[in-house]
């Protein structure tokens, strides 16, 4: 056995040809248990992306009130497991390792928010669903409690409240009204533990510290104070220009209001950019270091006088004042990657 939760267990199987495979038996739930793993199968039958776990096939049996769900197998745990459980308490994920999860896991919610049709919200965006593989590529998973986006004026569903504690953005908690900035803001929640290596909620800590996002928004509105946020596990090895750059990117996912949140694809982009200009600051200190040779031919233009965000608090505020990296260079390379 893999797993275990609230839908039932998870199990490792092997396909005729010699395909792991991760096998989901749900748990019998009555009609929402059937519903959710309908709603399972459509949407990982349409959706296809590096970032999204891959649905290899499913078994459903009336009689017998057993649903299947057979995934490829992502086998190096979660990243709940690896910030939370024994095997980051053996092994911390190192900054880079943190970094590359967080813009793997932005891609594949962007890939549902604005390049799958129609629009799907994922609903249950938290750490224990992002799965990752051997190399820490991160993969979403579990689409049980997903959501088609609503199209033309409206720009919200009404749904019974559904999700994790921790991770459900306040304006869906009170009222009920499920946005695609509703999948934001928890993903604010995962980078902020990535940041941290805090759990969203943990009722060891003191009180007014247990909730990481009500404990963390004074830290991030003080430039002077958010070391003050880095897991003690990093032992400050990481690019304190970087760290401050995602930090405000996670401020600006968990903002109270929804409309002030990026968008998951200016996320994306401003990942990139960090990862940009932590690859340029490497590269001059390596040249710096070996003056005979002669410098690289290739120019970093400044175009980062502009947020990537396009509203809310940060829409103003430039990640990369000082330093020469060309935003529209990322944002090509972007779209021929398919982010």
């Amino acid at each position: 056995m893999l797993g275990e939760g609230g839908f039932g267990r998870v199990f490792k199987g092997v396909l005729n040809d010699g395909t792991p495979v991760a096998i989901k038996k749900l748990s019998s739930g009555g009609h929402q248990g059937d519903k959710e793993f309908l709603v399972e199968v459509e949407m990982l039958s349409r959706l296809h992306h590096r970032n999204l776990v891959k649905l290899v096939g499913y078994y459903s049996s009336r009689d017998s009130s057993q649903n299947l769900l057979c995934y490829e197998l992502v086998s190096n745990g979660s990243l709940e497991a690896w910030l939370h459980g024994p095997s980051g308490a053996n092994c911390p994920l190192d900054w880079d390792t943190r970094m590359k999860i967080a813009l793997d896991a932005a891609r594949g919610l962007a890939y549902l928010h604005e390049d799958s049709q129609p629009c799907v919200i994922h609903r249950d965006f938290k750490a224990s669903n992002i799965l990752l593989e051997n190399n820490f590529h991160a993969k979403v998973s579990d689409f049980g409690l997903a959501k088609l986006a609503p199209e033309g004026r409206a720009n919200y569903l009404s749904t019974r409240v559904m999700g994790t504690f921790g991770y459900v953005a306040p304006e869906y908690a009170m009222t009920g009204h499920l946005l695609v900035k509703s999948d934001v803001y928890s993903y604010g929640v995962v980078l902020l533990e990535l940041l941290t290596g805090r759990k969203p909620v943990d009722m060891s800590w003191p009180s007014g510290q247990e909730n990481l996002v009500t404990w963390a928004r004074p830290i991030l509105r003080d430039k002077d104070r958010l070391e003050e946020l880095a897991d003690p596990r990093l032992a400050g090895k990481y690019p304190k220009d970087d760290f401050l750059r995602v930090c405000t990117i996670a401020a600006a996912c968990v903002a109270s209001e929804a409309s002030q949140r990026p968008t998951m694809g200016e996320v994306v982009q401003s990942l990139k950019m960090v990862q940009r200009s932590s690859e340029h600051q490497a590269s001059m200190l390596t040249t710096s270091t070996r003056p005979n040779l002669k410098q690289s031919s290739t120019t970093y233009e400044s175009d980062c006088s502009s947020s990537m965000f396009s509203s809310g608090p940060f829409s103003g505020l430039s990640l990369f004042d000082n330093d020469n990296i060309s935003r529209t260079g990322v944002v090509s390379e972007d779209l021929h990657e398919g982010r």
